[in-house]
C-alpha cells in the first residue's frame, strides 16, 4: 500500500449535525488508522475555523490536507490549498457531493478514506470571482436569493432543508426577479435581462442521464449559462433544478465557454453564490479559471 504518513491533516465540519459528532469522529479515526494513515483529525464548527485549520496545517508542513463534509466545507478548505502544490483530499459527507462525484471519488466513507491513502494527485481547475474561488459553480439572480431564503426558513423556523426550499421557491415565484447585466468575454459584449445566471468550473452536461455532471475538471474553461426569459412555472423549475445541482435543457439557455469574463450591472451590490455559499459583492464581477491550481487525490485508474 502506498500509504501517506504524517503530516496528514483531516478537517471535518463538526457543525453539520448528525453524523459529525464525537462518535462519528472516533469511527473516522479508526478508518484512517486501518488505511495506514497516521492523521490528525480536526473538528471545526464554522467555515472560518475550517480555513484557519487548513492554514495551520500548511504552516506546519502538512503533505496532505483533507476535508470532510458537503461542497461548502470542501470549498472552504480548498480555498487555502489552491496553488500550494500540497495534496488535497475529499471525504464526501454532504447531501449532493458534486465535486467528489465529478472526480470519481467514492461516496462511501470507508472507500473515500482508502482513496486518501492509495489514490494519486490530479491537477484540476478552480473558478474564481473577485478573489473568491469555487470548485463547482457560481450563481447570480434567482439562485443566491433562493439559498438565502432557504437558510432563513431553516434557521428561524426550524424547517427541514427541502420544505424550506419549497417555501423559498414560492417566494421567488411571487417576486419573479430579473437581473439586467452586461457580459464581456473574448472581446465580445452581451447584454441580457434574465432571472438566472450560472457559471460553472468547466462545462456541464445538459443532456441524458448525466445532466448536471462534468466530464472533466481540467479543460481550462468556465461555462456561462444565461436563462432565457421563462414563465413563472419555468422560473420555479429553474429554482428546484438549481438546488438539486441540475441545470435543465440546452434550449433553456444562452451558453458560452471562456477562460475569463466580466459581468457588470447597474446595481451597487449583488448576491453571488459560490458552491452554495452566498456573498455580497460589488460589480463588476471578474471571473476567471485557474487551470490546474488544485492537486486532488483521486482513485488510481481514474479518467485522465
Amino acid at each position: 500500500m502506498n500509504a501517506r504518513t504524517k503530516p496528514v491533516v483531516v478537517i471535518i465540519n463538526a457543525g453539520a449535525g448528525a453524523g459529525h459528532d464525537d462518535k462519528a469522529a472516533d469511527k473516522l479515526r479508526g478508518l484512517l488508522r486501518d488505511a495506514g494513515l497516521d492523521a490528525e483529525l480536526v473538528l471545526a464548527d464554522s467555515g472560518e475555523a475550517m480555513i484557519d485549520a487548513a492554514q495551520r496545517a500548511l504552516d506546519n508542513g502538512a503533505r496532505l490536507v483533507a476535508a470532510g463534509g458537503g461542497d461548502g466545507t470542501i470549498n472552504a478548505v480548498a480555498s487555502k490549498m489552491v496553488d500550494t502544490n500540497v495534496d488535497f483530499g475529499v471525504l464526501p459527507m454532504g447531501t449532493l457531493n458534486h465535486f467528489a462525484k465529478d472526480l470519481g471519488i467514492p461516496l462511501e466513507l470507508e472507500a473515500a478514506v482508502r482513496n486518501l491513502a492509495e489514490g494519486k494527485p490530479r491537477a484540476v481547475d478552480v473558478g474564481e470571482v473577485n478573489g473568491r474561488i469555487f470548485l463547482n459553480n457560481s450563481g447570480l439572480g434567482l439562485y443566491p436569493d433562493l439559498v438565502r431564503d432557504r437558510e432563513k426558513q431553516q434557521n428561524r423556523l426550524g424547517r427541514g432543508k427541502w420544505l424550506a426550499a419549497l417555501w423559498a421557491g414560492l417566494a421567488a415565484l411571487r417576486r419573479f426577479p430579473f437581473l439586467s447585466m452586461r457580459v464581456t468575454a473574448d472581446g465580445q459584449r452581451l447584454a441580457r435581462r434574465t432571472p438566472f445566471v450560472f457559471i460553472g468550473n468547466n462545462a456541464y452536461t445538459m443532456q441524458g442521464l448525466a445532466i448536471g455532471e462534468r466530464e472533466r475538471l481540467d479543460g481550462g474553461v468556465l461555462s456561462l449559462y444565461v436563462a432565457q426569459k421563462p414563465t413563472r412555472l419555468g422560473l420555479l423549475r429553474f429554482a428546484f433544478d438549481a438546488l438539486r445541482g441540475k441545470l435543465g435543457d440546452e434550449r433553456d439557455f444562452d451558453i458560452l465557454h471562456t477562460a475569463a469574463m466580466e459581468i457588470d450591472t447597474r446595481r451597487r451590490m449583488l448576491r453571488v453564490s459560490t458552491d452554495g455559499e452566498v456573498t455580497l459583492m460589488r460589480p463588476p464581477l471578474r471571473y476567471r479559471v485557474r487551470p490546474g491550481a488544485l492537486h486532488v487525490i483521486t482513485p488510481q485508474g481514474d479518467r485522465p
